[in-house]
């Protein structure tokens, strides 16, 4: 189960955290790998050495996904070289803790031109290309902030719902054509996108409310991607698989048990 023997995908922002884990895991799954990153080439050395230990070939080009015509010119080069497109893992983003007044209209933009815009080029480039073959996999990573919004991190969260409702449009419209569009909203996790909010007081709390009593590591939401990507979730589309450790379930308050009425 979950082979993905001779697939050809593309995670963006495959050289660091979520991303990179993704894009090793896919490799180790059977799939040739490129990807479009912004920052981190010796993080991208490392997922491409993993991935050709594995096996499979791969293609990581330094450029940044909220320019439409760097999304379009690796899909282009994917296709050429590997002959097709079968998956794309729109991931490539960034955090910005600002509270809502103080944040610049620049930040503002340049927050969704990342965080949305690039999922849109993404989306676009690989519909494109998975249209006209019949089937694909697009795979969206969006945030449990989408349900459970934290304080200063406004644009962020704004760019996550617009990707949820871009997800779950695209998998109504892209079904007649063979391909599945699914997001994977993370919970807490280790990256290096979070390690500047993640102080020792923020992590006290996560470790408390999230009941498996730890953040996430990278690898921890891998699996997730493999399972979207495969033939095994064929029938599964507009669906956000959240892997957050039980964070937003946790309706824990620390009541006291109920004394006995006997």
């Amino acid at each position: 189960m979950f082979d993905l023997t001779g697939k050809r995908a593309v995670v963006t922002g495959a050289s660091s955290g979520i991303g990179q884990a993704i894009a090793v895991a896919l490799g180790q799954a059977g799939a040739n790998v490129a990807s479009l990153y912004l920052a981190g080439r010796e993080g991208a050395d490392e997922a491409e050495s993993e991935i050709r230990a594995a096996g499979r070939d791969t293609l990581f080009v330094q450029g940044d996904t909220s320019d439409h015509e760097q999304v379009e010119a690796l899909a282009s080069e994917v296709e050429r070289r590997w002959g097709g497109l079968d998956i794309w893992v729109n991931n490539a983003g960034w955090l910005l803790i600002r509270s809502f007044l103080d944040m610049t209209h620049d930040e503002w933009h340049r927050q969704l031109a990342t965080n949305l815009h690039g999922y849109f080029y993404g989306c676009r480039a690989a519909a494109a290309r998975m249209v006209p073959s019949g089937s694909g996999r697009i795979i969206n990573v969006t945030s449990i902030t989408r349900v459970q919004p934290v304080s200063q991190a406004t644009a962020y969260v704004t760019g996550k719902g617009g990707v949820h409702g871009l997800t779950t449009s695209l998998a109504v419209e892209l079904a007649g054509h063979g391909i599945t569009v699914n997001a994977i909203a993370p919970g807490a996790t280790d990256t290096g996108l979070t390690a500047g909010a993640y102080t020792p007081d923020v992590r006290a709390v996560y470790e408390a409310r999230i009941p498996v009593n730890r953040i996430a590591g990278p690898s921890d939401l891998a699996g997730a991607a493999v399972f979207l990507a495969s033939d095994e979730a064929r029938y599964v589309t507009g669906h956000e698989l959240v892997v957050d450790g039980g964070m937003t379930l946790n309706g824990d308050v620390g009541f006291d048990e109920t004394p006995s009425s006997t």
